[in-house]
């Protein structure tokens, strides 16, 4: 059995809670700027010593209106400076969090805290107060709302000032290192999401030594991000507290479609993001080079930024003319490319899903690498990751200090160590189903290389077995067709069939300037892109790059493109894009069955 593991680089302290961390750093930099909010067309920086303030300030808010020690409280809204305010609050005060992705539908709102038995619920806006009121007669323990656009924080906290120092000092230390700090549901992709019971010392341990391992990152003078990715997720919530206890700026932009502007005023040292965001600064970085007539010149950029990358990963001489194209093309178009992102970006923090090799080194030439690593809520976010000074793109890095990985049968990724969460809430069958002793099973799918770099291959539960009996792991080819610019989600499709196929949709963002540029209507509905000859044939163009990647008896020999999109909303994504297969599988059966009706010869790839 395969199994690599770090010992952890910070002695454990089985007392200490997540509030430590926030009271250390004021002490050893009370003046440091520790969030940056919109202020005008700039920002306007709030250092240690006022954040503290203004957490002491709302926990005894929370306090005086009759939140207790253990009680847990609900928490809907965007990706802003009052959500870490808010969840260090509700720490200093004692109580639970459980998040809620603010996107969620008034029945997910219902049955999170139905569940997870909370007693209050912070909303952000009216919209989400009345999804909250739509089940509001389904949960008799909720005794409060308070709604954030309403004022009611400021009220809170006005509400709070006859409470003692004394008291929060005594709330905030109740809780040790293996009594629960949050509870996070998972994002139910393959049914009902369960609520996953991270401790303190998953958030305080694992912090503590990811800011050793990347130290580089997020431990320098003058580091600083900006977080657009949901706060709901455990990905950014990790990276928010790890921000207060390295001492990183951290600013926040909730609304991606004004991102790029946020980007240039910030100027963040390093970001965190998924794939589909990097995938998108690419695609449309191209189509803005297509459309201004020099998309011949981005595509040998791209080249050339992907080979001379590949070839310093793998030690090899960089040729003579690379490195003068190289140098020609870092100033018509990476250079522009840096600055687009704010000019200071060095670091980029990858991870949700897989991010892919190509991608990996375009932007590694540009100047940014990116830190590709794996994890899941259970493990409270990073398991393994890519260290600055320890990477290889096109995995998703080494273990982290005090984390162990083994693979287990089929190949399976198992986690054991200071992340790994306690249970699954009021759930014990989940909880020992997903164990084995004290190793957490994935259902993730990977492999090792010989310097302890995790790959990860696939999902367990979704390997297709075809009815010639050759396994096959979708995300292989899934993940390079959702790289071409008009294509919007893929699931592949074959299960005890004699043959793979897909279901594509097209990216309605993206698609009408690859139209344009392909001098086409641009105003094209998705129903009309589908049945187009040139959209077919582009798609088809990416399903065969995806087929370079399998052998013969893997590939894609037929596809149907939707005319529609699968979207948080029409129950077929995630909160965090990732795919419901299960329901996909459902609800396009009709679909599936229409791509087998008809005998193909598999030795050649025909359209549907």
């Amino acid at each position: 059995m395969v199994q690599f593991e770090v010992p952890p680089i910070v002695p454990a302290d089985a007392q200490a809670n997540i509030t430590d961390l926030l009271v250390e750093r004021v002490k050893q930099t009370p003046d440091l700027a520790l969030f940056a909010v919109p202020d005008g067309g700039g920002w306007r920086d709030i250092s240690a010593r006022d954040f503290h303030r203004q957490v002491i300030a709302l926990a005894k808010g929370f306090v005086a209106a009759g939140v207790e020690p253990g009680d847990k409280v609900a928490f809907i809204a965007r990706t802003t400076y009052d959500w870490t305010l808010v969840d260090f609050a509700l720490f200093f005060a004692g109580a639970v969090m459980v998040p809620v992705y603010e996107t969620s539908s008034a029945s997910q709102v219902g049955w999170i805290l139905s569940d997870s038995g909370a007693v209050a619920c912070i909303a952000e806006s009216a919209d989400h107060t009345a999804r909250l009121a739509e089940v509001r007669g389904e949960l008799p323990l909720i005794r409060s709302t308070w709604e954030m656009q309403r004022g009611d924080l400021d009220t809170l906290i006005a509400g709070g000032v006859d409470v003692s120092d004394d008291e929060i000092e005594r709330r905030r230390n109740l809780a040790n290192g293996a009594d629960i700090a949050t509870l996070i549901y998972t994002s139910g992709s393959t049914g009902r999401p369960k609520g996953c019971v991270l401790t303190h010392s998953n958030f305080v341990e694992l912090t503590r030594n990811s800011a050793k391992a990347l130290h580089e990152v997020v431990a320098t003078p003058g580091a600083s991000t900006l977080l657009f990715i949901t706060t709901a997720h455990i990905f950014a919530r990790f990276i928010s507290i790890l921000n207060i206890h390295a001492g990183v700026k951290t600013g926040h932009q909730p609304d991606t479609k004004q991102l790029l502007p946020a980007l240039g005023s910030f100027k963040p040292t390093y970001l965190l993001a998924v794939p589909r965001v990097f995938e998108k600064v690419y695609n449309s970085a191209e189509q803005k080079a297509e459309a201004g007539g020099k998309g011949k010149i981005f595509r040998a950029a791209a080249h050339t930024a992907i080979e001379h990358s590949t070839l310093l990963q793998d030690g090899k001489k960089v040729p003579f003319l690379t490195k003068i194209k190289f140098a020609l093309f870092d100033r018509l178009v990476y250079s522009k490319l840096r600055a687009a992102m704010g000019g200071n970006v060095v670091y980029a923090v990858s991870g949700s899903a897989p991010l892919g090799p190509r991608l990996g080194h375009f932007f590694h030439s540009l100047g940014v690498t990116i830190l590709e690593g794996y994890g899941l809520t259970e493990t409270t976010a990073p398991a393994t990751v890519n260290l600055a000074t320890k990477s290889k793109i096109g995995t998703v890095g080494p273990v982290l200090p005090g984390v162990a990985i083994r693979l287990g049968e089929d190949d399976e990724v198992q986690v054991r160590g200071i992340n790994v969460f306690k249970e699954y809430w009021r759930n014990p069958e989940a909880t020992a189903a997903s164990f084995d002793g004290d190793w957490f099973r994935t259902g993730d799918i990977g492999s090792f290389d010989e310097e302890g770099f995790l790959k990860i291959t696939g999902r367990k539960k979704e390997i297709i077995v075809t009815a010639g009996g050759k396994n096959v792991a979708p995300a292989v080819l899934e993940d390079p067709i959702r790289a071409n610019p008009i294509v919007g989600q893929v699931v592949v499709v074959g299960d005890q069939k004699p043959f793979i196929s897909a279901l594509i949709t097209l990216d309605p963002e993206m698609l009408p300037t690859w139209l344009a540029n392909n001098s086409l209507d641009k105003s094209m509905s998705l129903d009309e892109a589908a049945k187009n000859p040139a959209v077919r044939a582009e798609v088809q163009r990416a399903i065969d790059e995806a087929n370079t990647h399998v052998s013969r008896a893997e590939s894609i020999r037929k596809f149907t493109l939707l005319p529609l999109e699968w979207t948080e909303a029409s129950g077929h994504l995630t909160p965090k894009m990732s795919i419901k297969r299960n329901v996909i599988m459902d609800d396009f059966a009709t679909d599936i069955e229409e791509l087998y009706a008809v005998p193909v010869n598999t030795s050649n790839v025909s359209l549907s």
